[in-house]
């Protein structure tokens, strides 16, 4: 997808279903969740406590951090539990050919 501002990621056959992986993006910690057949991308470091998210579990469209225990919705970003108050960026991503694109700006839209 040269110029279209997404960068080449990974095959998606490397991600798992329900299982966070990490990656770097343009010098961006990113997490890649393949769930309910679509694949999201996530900032990798909660917003309450600089941990990776990528170490979390998944539940649907959440991703719940390992420390704390506060989930975050993989459509937007915003918490769902305390402790953490603040949304983590997200990532507009495409699959093309068997192939992940993200872009390594965050959507708006949250």
């Amino acid at each position: 997808m040269p110029g279209s501002g997404y960068t080449y990621v990974c095959k998606l056959d490397v991600l798992k279903d329900g299982v966070p992986r990490r990656f770097e993006v343009e010098g961006v910690p990113v997490a890649l969740v393949l769930t309910e057949q679509q694949v999201f991308a996530i900032h990798d470091v909660c917003s309450h406590s600089a941990v990776s998210l990528s170490e979390g579990e998944v539940d649907g469209c959440t991703v719940e951090c390992w420390l704390h225990a506060s989930r975050f919705d993989l459509r937007t970003g915003h918490p769902l539990d305390p402790p953490a108050t603040r949304p983590v960026p997200v990532y507009p991503v495409r699959t093309d050919d068997g192939s992940v694109y993200v872009r390594a700006t965050p959507r708006t839209e949250q």
